[in-house]
C-alpha cells in the first residue's frame, strides 16, 4: 500500500522539499505531498506571527486532501516560539476540515523528547535572539531545561538554506561539550538533516533535525513505520509504544 504524506510548508523554504525526498528515498512506498503558506520572514512582531494563523493552514490542508493524502503535517517549527497551543489549534482546525489526522514539525520534536526521556538539550538554530529566547522559556515551561545554544540571529526565512551544511554540524558539534541528553537542530529550512546521524553515531546523544522529526511525525500519523528509515538517526527507530502524543492541555 502506498502512503501519502502532506505537508504544509513555509512558501520561502528551500531545503525542506529536497531532503525530505532524499531521506523517503529508503522508503518508495511514501511519497510527500507539499502545499506552500507565505513565510518570508520570522520574528516575535504580530504581524510576523500571523503568518502562521488557522485560516491559511486550514485552506492548505484543504487543497492537501484533495491528493488524498493519509496524514497532514505543519512542517514549519512557529510553535516552538508560539507555543504548543498555537500548533494544536492548527492542527484541530485541519483535522476538522479534512478528516485527516495532522501533526507538527514541533508537536512530533516534543513527543520524540517524551520517548527520549529528554529533559536537557542542546538547541541549535538560525533564528534571531528574541526569537531563540522565546523557544528556550517555552522549553522551559515544559520542564526541558536548555544547557547550551547556538543561534546565528538571521531573520530569514529564505536565507536560512544560505548556511552551509558544514557550518550547521559545527554548531551543534559546539553544544556537544555541555552534554545534553538530546540536541535540537530546530528549522525546517536548515542543513542540518545530513550532518545529524554521523554526530549521533559519534557522540551517542540523539539529534533530532526537525526535517527528519517532522517526517517521522508525519509517518507515525499516517500509521506508516518508520524503521525503513532508521539510518537517519534514532528518532525512526522508536518504537510505537514509546511514544505518547502530546494533547492540548484542558
Amino acid at each position: 500500500m502506498s502512503i501519502r504524506l502532506g505537508m504544509l510548508t513555509p512558501s520561502s523554504n528551500t531545503v525542506l522539499e529536497p531532503m525530505t525526498a532524499r531521506l523517503l528515498a529508503r522508503a518508495p512506498d511514501i511519497t510527500a505531498h507539499f502545499q506552500r503558506l507565505r513565510v518570508l520572514q520570522i520574528g516575535l512582531d504580530p504581524a510576523l506571527s500571523a503568518q502562521f494563523d488557522t485560516g491559511p493552514m486550514v485552506a492548505a490542508a484543504e487543497l492537501l486532501a484533495d491528493a488524498k493524502v493519509h496524514s497532514l503535517c505543519w512542517n514549519g517549527t512557529s510553535g516552538a516560539w508560539l507555543g504548543l497551543e498555537a500548533d494544536h489549534a492548527i492542527c484541530a482546525a485541519a483535522t476538522a476540515a479534512t478528516g485527516i489526522p495532522c501533526t507538527s514539525a514541533t508537536l512530533a520534536l516534543h513527543d520524540a523528547l517524551a520517548a527520549l526521556g529528554v529533559r536537557r538539550v542542546g538547541l541549535v538554530t538560525p533564528y534571531v535572539g528574541d526569537v531563540q529566547a522565546a523557544i528556550v522559556a517555552r522549553l522551559a515551561a515544559r520542564g526541558i531545561a536548555t544547557v547550551a545554544e547556538r543561534h546565528l540571529d538571521d531573520p530569514g526565512n529564505y536565507s536560512f538554506a544560505d548556511h552551509s551544511a558544514d557550518r550547521v554540524d559545527a554548531l551543534v558539534r559546539e553544544v556537544v561539550w555541555s552534554r545534553p541528553e538530546a540536541i535540537i537542530i530546530h528549522c525546517t529550512n536548515f542543513r542540518g538533516t545530513e550532518g545529524a546521524p554521523a554526530i549521533e553515531a559519534a557522540t551517542g546523544i540523539p539529534v533530532l533535525d526537525s526535517i527528519a522529526v517532522a517526517l517521522w511525525g508525519a509517518m507515525r500519523a499516517a500509521g506508516a513505520p518508520t524503521a525503513p528509515l532508521a539510518a537517519h538517526g534514532r528518532v525512526f527507530r522508536l518504537e510505537p509504544d514509546d511514544v505518547r502524543p502530546n494533547r492540548p492541555t484542558a
